[in-house]
């Protein structure tokens, strides 16, 4: 890492900095959660007046991710992080420098009341911003703007306050979630994640197509979005010079934008197919950890099943500068559903297609299934089509790829 003038260097960013940071504002951490008796997010006594209550409690900061490429390039990040569990006196703490790429998973079932709680723990790295952040539920019907995370109609949360988003989670599908504070900047330095909600047919029995499921994508009343194990995987990339420009203190490029770090769920190939969260980022001046030791690419994209399963991807592309096509080399897709929507007409047909990729834009999801029986076991490749983006930037053989194997 270079050292610039413009910046404080990550070898200077001694635990005083971080303490202060931290200190100023512990008393803003205040979490809603029915049945929470000690404020971390964690219903302790459940509320019969809130019997489906789900609580979940994120940061939102910065840090450091490492690159697929050889040289595991250090890459500054915004992003979200899990403090679910914490007391609210040390969040701020946990939350500094622990931004995660994608964001922490969110899955939930049709029926719930979810309180998500965010705290916005302040820039560690970029002292002199003061972004506010926020939560878009990225296609969901909000009943009140208040709760859309859109700053021109609803709320954004400053630096060391905390607010509770309150959600009936109404509709299953495949959603994703974002910042929608000054979006495109955000986004381009990591605030994106991976959403979902089950529905409420899940835990019955449907026989569909000759084998009965009790997990399915959508409420089908045939069985025919059933399958037996799901992945979320969500298409990005990053455009490096953006992120150096934004840690140096820099004019930010936007309209000359170009990324060149594509990824799936945070990660390049070979580092898609590492079932593991991914070791933390080390900084090269001082050969410590730059993420005050969080490890942030916990999301991997090896998608696993035994043969015969059918297998649900949630693909989402929450990238602000492309469209990708992605592909499965000899494995059959059909596309149940688009936009957390069942793919159905007016009539209730099925709309379902086959198909051998799908392109999604900015915003976009898909449910797509993959039916393995009858498929010889084996390692398939699941990757883009764009074939310039199977790299990490200069170096080939990487990007957005992953693999697909068939016990």
């Amino acid at each position: 890492m270079t050292t610039s003038v413009f910046r404080m260097p990550l070898r200077l960013l001694t635990a005083s900095v971080l303490c202060a940071l931290a200190n100023a504002s512990h008393a803003a951490v205040y979490v809603q959660c029915p049945g929470d008796t000690n404020g971390d997010a964690v219903i302790d006594n459940p509320d019969p007046n809130h019997p489906r209550a789900v609580c979940q409690h994120l940061t939102a900061g910065d840090g450091f991710i490492r690159m697929g490429d050889d040289a595991g390039k250090l890459q500054y990040t915004f992003g979200f992080h899990d403090v679910t569990g914490v007391p609210p006196d040390q969040v701020m703490d946990t939350g500094l420098l622990a931004a995660n790429f994608p964001a922490p998973t969110i899955s939930l079932k049709e029926g719930d009341e979810f309180y998500l709680s965010l705290t916005n723990v302040a820039m560690a790295i970029r002292p002199d911003l003061a972004d506010p952040h926020s939560v878009h539920f990225h296609g969901f019907p909000n009943a009140s703007a208040v709760f859309d995370g859109m700053p021109e109609g609803s709320i954004a949360i400053n630096q060391g306050e905390t607010l509770t988003y309150y959600y009936n989670i109404v509709e299953p599908g495949t959603f994703i979630y974002h910042c929608h504070v000054e979006a495109t900047e955000h986004m381009q330095m990591g605030m994106l994640g991976n959403l979902y909600v089950h529905p409420k047919q899940d835990g019955t029995s449907k026989t569909y197509d000759g084998k009965t499921y009790t997990k399915f994508a959508y409420n089908d009343g045939d069985g025919s979005t059933g399958y037996d194990v799901e992945y979320p995987l969500q298409l990005g990339s990053f455009d490096p010079v953006f992120h150096d420009l934004h840690q140096s203190i820099q004019p930010l490029p936007f309209a000359n934008m170009k990324d060149t770090y594509a990824m799936i769920n945070g990660r390049g190939y070979p580092d898609t197919v590492n079932p593991s969260p991914l070791p933390t980022p080390i900084d090269p001046e001082s050969g410590q950890s730059a993420n005050n030791g969080t490890q942030s690419q916990k999301v991997s994209s090896l998608v696993t099943a035994s043969a015969g399963q059918r297998v649900l991807l949630r693909i989402s592309n929450l990238n602000i500068t492309n469209f990708y096509t992605v592909t499965v080399l000899g494995l059959p897709m059909k596309v149940v559903g688009t936009g957390a929507h069942i793919l159905r007409g007016p009539t209730g047909k099925n709309l379902y297609y086959d198909t051998s990729s799908v392109t999604l834009g900015g915003g976009e999801a898909v449910d797509v299934l993959i039916d393995t029986r009858g498929i010889t076991p084996g390692t398939y490749f699941l990757y883009t089509t764009n074939l310039n983006y199977l790299s990490n930037n200069e170096e080939d053989y990487g990007g957005m790829m992953t693999e697909i194997v068939i016990n």
